[in-house]
């Protein structure tokens, strides 16, 4: 195990004097990209039903082919993430982050016809690909080792808000109707013509923010040094800390990277040690996804319409659910830092595998109404205190720098992969298994991925990245 000597202190001693309101300031504003990753990804939910009706879409195929078709453009950006935040920098890949998803938003809520509804849905998703990507590497570089846990967590954070905000927006929009077109079946009319157009719109507001914003952001220190750049990198990490840290830290990012290219090759990602992470890091993404989460999302109508909701209750029921996820990501913040990665991810795992054993019992048994709503909102806020955060802590710092935006961009890609996977999958599974069998399929996931974490991934808490480099050779 490496042990940094007295004579080079790592930077996250208490020594250094951080100056936590700037950190936290770029970190927010980074974070920007993960609210719009949030909203953009969870607004198809409640637009679900009226988007279905204006395009008259009546098969599963159809339909799930609309409310997964993102996850590809998700893929795409993610592949695009690592070799434009490694040319460009991490800074401009943001700037053009918030364009894509302001274009795509106001392009997908006015499309006219079904083909380019979902041209510009895919396109949305190429903006959460790299959205995904950018924005935590960006903070997990920025920080210090004994605040990357939580400030890294802030991304998930704000991924919640973006979920919750887009859950409130549908429900609003779709209670708000004209004067004159109280009753039920003319809001429906309205809400098919024009609500859902303006619930895919309004994610076009936070992204103006961070268009706006993004060009105040320092680069990443680690980025600039890679590039060959150590003055502008030492200035960056002096506003961050102080001269002494980042004196400190600029010596340790040179020293791992002495020698390196600026970039990544593709067979140093396929030699040990770095395949051994790269797949640590692509089952950790596969994971997130498999865990079924997400189907408690981009399919609440269903899911709670089985439980015996009506319209108005399943909407009120997905905005209690963002209230939970947003709730529980607090407390993972708070946790992630202090009680560790590894012991958090096989919690939650395992919380979260016998919420969905519960939840499938409930439905064999035909218990409606709050036992499920119940059961799901466990399950949430179980995985918004373990693997939504940590995941993206996890893959964010465990490669070393030169392979970071490579190895998080595979990671990544795979993670939408897998989430494409299981969008498409439900409407077929619940079909042919039912509730019961789609969620008892998500529980065996969950389990089998608390012994995968139990026995494979390693605690990264309180390490600098350079730390966690140097022991990683090692091994």
């Amino acid at each position: 195990m490496y042990s940094p000597s007295s004579a080079a202190l790592p930077p996250s001693t208490p020594s250094a004097k951080l100056r936590l309101g700037y950190l936290w300031t770029i970190a927010l504003v980074a974070a920007l990209g993960g609210l719009l990753f949030g909203y953009d990804w969870v607004v198809i939910g409640g637009a679900k039903p009226f988007y279905e009706a204006y395009f008259q879409l009546n098969s599963e195929a159809l339909i799930g082919w609309a409310n997964s078709c993102a996850l590809l453009g998700c893929f795409a950006g993610s592949l695009l993430a690592g070799p434009c935040s490694d040319r460009l920098g991490r800074k401009k890949t943001l700037i053009a982050t918030a364009l894509l998803f302001g274009l795509s938003s106001v392009l997908t809520g006015w499309s006219n016809h079904f083909w380019s509804f979902v041209m510009w849905r895919i396109t949305g998703g190429v903006a959460i690909g790299l959205a995904s990507n950018v924005s935590p590497t960006y903070i997990a570089e920025i920080s210090p080792a004994k605040w990357r846990g939580r400030l890294v967590s802030l991304n998930q954070f704000a991924i919640v808000v973006g979920v919750l905000a887009a859950q409130i927006a549908n429900w609003r929009i779709a209670d708000k109707v004209p004067p004159g077109l109280r009753a039920e079946a003319m809001a429906a009319t309205w809400n098919a013509q024009y609500g859902w157009r303006w619930m895919f719109t309004a994610v076009a507001i936070p992204a103006a923010i961070l268009f706006a914003a993004a060009p105040f952001l320092p680069e990443s220190p680690r980025w600039l040094a890679l590039r060959r750049r150590p003055a502008q990198a030492l200035e960056v990490l002096r506003r961050i800390g102080g001269e002494r840290y980042a004196r400190l830290e600029l010596d340790s990012i040179q020293e791992t990277i002495a020698g390196a290219g600026e970039t990544s090759h593709w067979r140093e990602l396929l030699a040990s040690p770095g395949r051994k992470l790269l797949l640590i890091g692509v089952a950790l993404a596969v994971l997130q996804q498999g865990s079924g989460i997400n189907v408690l999302f981009n399919y609440a109508e269903e899911v709670y319409r089985s439980a015996g909701y009506g319209l108005n209750d399943i909407l009120a029921n997905i905005v209690i659910t963002g209230g939970v996820n947003l709730l529980f990501t607090v407390v993972a913040m708070l946790l992630v830092d202090r009680f560790g990665r590894r012991r958090l991810m096989i919690l939650g795992c395992l919380a979260i595998g016998a919420s969905h054993l519960a939840a499938s019992l409930a439905y064999r048994a035909h218990l409606q109404g709050f036992w499920v709503l119940a059961l799901t909102l466990t399950a949430i806020a179980c995985y918004a205190m373990s693997l939504a955060p940590v995941t993206w802590v996890l893959i964010t710092e465990i490669f070393p720098n030169r392979l970071r935006a490579s190895a998080v961009s595979i990671s990544v890609a795979s993670l939408w992969v897998a989430s494409f996977v299981l969008t498409y999958t439900f409407p077929f599974l619940n079909r042919s298994l039912g509730a019961s069998g789609a969620f008892l399929i998500y529980a065996g996931v969950c389990f089998a991925g608390a012994v995968f974490v139990f026995l494979s991934v390693p605690e990264t808490r309180g390490q600098s990245l350079e730390e966690l480099e140097r022991v990683g050779r090692m091994h």
